[in-house]
Order: structure tokens, then C-alpha cells, then sequence
């Protein structure tokens, strides 16, 4: 796995060029945003059963036809399943988020996530909305902390929720 620095580096030397005004940019943004990033790990490592709790309840409460007979989180073992998936998410974006590049999602969990989720009939619209709402939860936790601007911690939710928006089988 790379970061947003050592892919930067194997791309200009590839290429055998000097880092041009573009790159050094990009290096200033990923340290910019590296305490809010590393915060927001930091708080992931803390909170992860909370923020899956949260957003949960909260997408629960936006769709409670997904609790319901029929839905995809009625039984015990259904809805577990929704919130281990949500918590195997979570935990790879803090690696998005220590790495600042969310590419790093294809190879770790998106590749092949499309034909299981297709093979079990899961569909991915509430986890992807799911997946969002942690985002939110996270962004929140981190504004109660004192960070000003988290808007950089939204990126890995919504690469993974964009992925999985575009493979949608249903609504439900």
C-alpha cells in the first residue's frame, strides 16, 4: 500500500523528472491536512463501535422499512452483518485517511466487492448511505474536539459510497 507522497514520488520518477509547482502542492496539501487526517484516526481507533452505532440509528431511522420484515437488516443475523460490513468500511478508510489516497480502497476492498455483493443480492444504495452518515458522525466528533475544517476526512466515505452507488442493485 502507498501514500499520497510515495505514489507521488514513483509517478515523477517513472517519469525521471524533477517535482514541478503541481507536486510540491500536492505535498504541502497532504501535510496541511495531516493533523485533521490523524485525528480522525485517532478517533476512529476510539470510537469506531460509536460512530457505527450512530450512523446506524441514524440511517435506521431515515429507512426503518430496512428493520422491517423484508428489509435487508431484518434478523439478528442480517443486521449484524449490516454493521460489521459498516465497521469493515470505517476501518478502511482510516487507512485512506493515514495513506491520504483513496485509490488505495480499490485494491483493499472495492475490487471483487461488486460480484459478492451481487452473488448474496445484497444491495448497496443503504450502505452506501450508511457509509455517508459515518462520515457525518465522524466530521461531528471531530468538530466537538475543537478541528475547525474536516471537510479532508469525507473523502475515502464517499470514494467507497460513489463505488457502491454505482453499483446499485436496488433502493433497498
Amino acid at each position: 500500500m502507498q501514500d499520497a507522497i510515495t505514489g507521488l514520488i514513483g509517478r515523477y520518477d517513472q517519469q525521471g523528472r524533477y517535482f514541478d509547482r503541481s507536486a510540491i502542492d500536492r505535498i504541502d496539501d497532504y501535510f496541511a491536512g495531516a493533523e485533521v487526517r490523524l485525528a480522525a484516526v485517532a478517533l476512529i481507533n476510539r470510537e469506531a463501535t460509536e460512530i457505527v452505532r450512530e450512523a446506524s440509528q441514524r440511517l435506521w431511522l431515515a429507512d426503518p422499512e430496512l428493520l422491517l420484515p423484508g428489509g435487508n437488516a431484518y434478523t439478528t443475523r442480517r443486521l449484524a452483518a449490516c454493521l460489521r460490513d459498516l465497521d469493515y468500511f470505517l476501518r478502511y478508510a482510516s487507512y485512506a485517511l493515514v495513506a491520504a489516497d483513496s485509490r488505495m480502497l480499490d485494491e483493499r476492498v472495492l475490487n471483487g466487492l461488486d460480484d459478492t455483493y451481487k452473488s448474496l443480492g445484497v444491495p448497496t444504495g443503504p450502505t452506501s448511505r450508511g457509509i455517508l452518515l459515518m462520515a457525518d458522525v465522524l466530521q461531528e466528533l471531530l468538530s466537538n474536539e475543537g478541528m475547525a475544517d474536516t471537510s479532508v476526512v469525507r473523502a475515502p466515505f464517499e470514494y467507497m459510497a460513489r463505488f457502491l452507488a454505482e453499483t446499485n442493485l436496488s433502493g433497498r
